[in-house]
């Protein structure tokens, strides 16, 4: 096996850096995930993902973990109503029995991470590892973090995410502004804090359009909302604006300017006491990028391929992308690492591309006047 007797370390420790981890493991690989997190249990962000088939689905089979996965799916989160601005229903799957997208099925990244973690041997997460930087030794890295520690690898792998600190070590090409910013919020204890739209998802999601902006939100297992308002504008419109995001009347006064015209009732959002927002202007990379090959470094994921949100794609893509390095990696078919690295991205970066495409016509499609008519259309059918 190419990677016998080898130091493999992941650095990032989300959805695709732990697939990879699990995948590598099962053929006995020496595999380290250096983690920023302070620990496992500090609270877990993001929306309710799903899984798809060929990609999320194929990569939990392949690691011997789909069984878990469906103990701790929620059925009920693939519901959805489609809603207009004024918050009347439009489309509801709780009156049509089955759900559209129930083949993807839903689960919240708090359990999907716990059942990955859970899989590995103890210690393969070295949790508290900020990468800060990284140069040649022998034919490896060695790798600094923020809290001092260092380490070698022979090869490197960047799962770090979409501001991968790893990714200029591989690739010079900059991301790209997609003309979308979305502002997310996350609410706990939301039965309470958000009462009313708690209730209207009846465990479910809700998606919302109206004058070119889009609403989204939906209930986790563990009682929190998270939604998102996203909207057409300039790259740094959130970042020029003075908001504090820290402020919740700050970003509250925003929200009835910026979206004038929807009801009242999206105001519980942005009123409880127990609100948090982050704003996210939303990037890809070029769908043509390219990089020359390394044998001791490659990268997966949102650090590869990152990508808006409005195709549901980019968890299911990193997560493909651990399999299919995993499998280049182990499957003896290639004469040396770096073949096998580059068979790896020439086919990751193909995919990627095909799934930032679909995401910007999405977008494109979301924040359109005519999105509430062309969504309708589309669930209908």
């Amino acid at each position: 096996m190419l990677i016998q007797n080898k130091r493999i370390a992941i650095v990032g420790g989300g959805m695709a850096g732990l697939t990879l981890a699990r995948l590598l493991q099962m053929q006995n690989a020496d595999v380290k995930v250096y983690e920023r997190d302070v620990n496992r249990d500090v609270r877990v962000q993001g929306s309710t993902l799903d899984l798809h088939e060929g990609s999320g689905l194929e990569a939990m089979k392949r690691a011997g973990l789909i069984d878990e996965f469906y103990a701790h799916y929620r059925p009920i989160a693939s519901k959805m109503r489609i809603v207009d601005k004024s918050l009347q229903i439009k489309f509801d799957e709780h009156n049509s029995g089955k759900a559209f997208s129930e083949h993807r099925p839903e689960i919240d990244r708090a359990p999907l991470r716990n059942i990955l973690l859970n899989s590995l041997k103890p210690d393969t997460v070295v949790w508290d590892s900020h990468f800060v930087s990284m140069e040649k030794q022998n034919n490896g890295w060695h790798l600094h973090f923020k809290n001092g520690t260092s380490a070698y690898a022979d090869l490197v792998i960047a799962a770090d995410g979409a501001k991968s600190r790893v990714r200029p070590y591989l690739s010079t090409e900059s991301p790209v502004y997609s003309g979308i910013t979305l502002i997310e919020g996350n609410i706990y204890h939301a039965e309470n804090n958000a009462a009313k739209l708690f209730e209207f998802t009846k465990g479910g999601k809700v998606m919302a359009f109206g004058n070119e902006q889009f609403i989204g939100y939906g209930t986790k297992g563990d009682g929190s909302i998270m939604f998102v308002a996203s909207f057409k504008g300039p790259e740094n419109s959130l970042e020029q604006s003075g908001i504090d995001f820290k402020n919740k009347e700050q970003v509250f006064a925003w929200f009835k300017v910026a979206y004038a015209g929807w009801s009242d009732e999206w105001h519980e959002f942005f009123t409880n006491d127990d609100v948090h927002f982050i704003p996210r202007p939303q990037y890809y990379f070029p769908l043509n990028q390219t990089w020359e090959t390394q044998e001791n470094l490659t990268m997966i994921g949102d650090a590869a391929h990152c990508m808006p949100p409005f195709a549901g794609e980019g968890a299911n893509v990193a997560m493909q992308d651990a399999f299919e390095l995993a499998e280049c990696l182990t499957n003896n078919k290639f004469r040396d690492i770096k073949t096998a690295i580059s068979h790896f991205e020439k086919q990751m970066i193909i995919r990627g591309a095909a799934a930032t495409q679909e995401t910007l016509e999405n977008s494109e499609i979301m924040h359109s006047k005519t999105a509430l008519e062309q969504m309708l259309i589309f669930f209908s059918h």
